[in-house]
């Protein structure tokens, strides 16, 4: 298993993977191929895009898309988003593009690793595993028109 760089050339397996990871349970999304190029092409093209992938082989089976964000202390990396092939998830690639950021955040001077789940999906015992702590003095708001 070897973690590399993500390159524009790895969206189209990209979008491909998210729909897999997204619409399935826990999650029941309903990604198309096409919305998910389309959103993912926007992280990418964030100014300072920070992304891994795995595969196995020829096959894509996890990415991480996120971005080094300013902040008034020290920098921190915002991960956007973490997905793993549905068949190849519980085998370490998921923990395999953690370890990779926090040596990015390290290397690079970062304060931080931040991100948002769900919290009522299994993700968060993903996380919790890696450290990571509920922020309890924020709230996500949002407005459904």
């Amino acid at each position: 298993m070897k973690v590399k760089e993500l390159t524009k050339e790895d969206i189209e397996n990209c979008a491909n993977l998210i729909t897999q990871a997204y619409n399935g349970r826990p999650w029941n999304y309903q990604w198309t191929v096409l919305k998910a190029s389309l959103y993912l092409n926007e992280l990418f093209d964030a100014p300072r895009f920070v992304g891994f992938v795995i595969y196995d082989g020829e096959e894509l089976v996890a990415a991480m898309f996120s971005h080094v964000k300013t902040w008034w202390i020290n920098d921190l990396l915002m991960v956007d988003e973490l997905f793993v092939a549905p068949l190849n998830q519980g085998k370490g690639y998921g923990q395999t593009l953690m370890n990779s950021a926090i040596e990015y955040s390290k290397c690079n001077n970062l304060g931080s690793i931040t991100l948002i789940t769900h919290k009522y999906m299994p993700a968060v015992s993903f996380y919790e595993k890696n450290q990571f702590l509920p922020a309890e003095q924020y709230v996500l708001m949002f407005n459904e028109n």
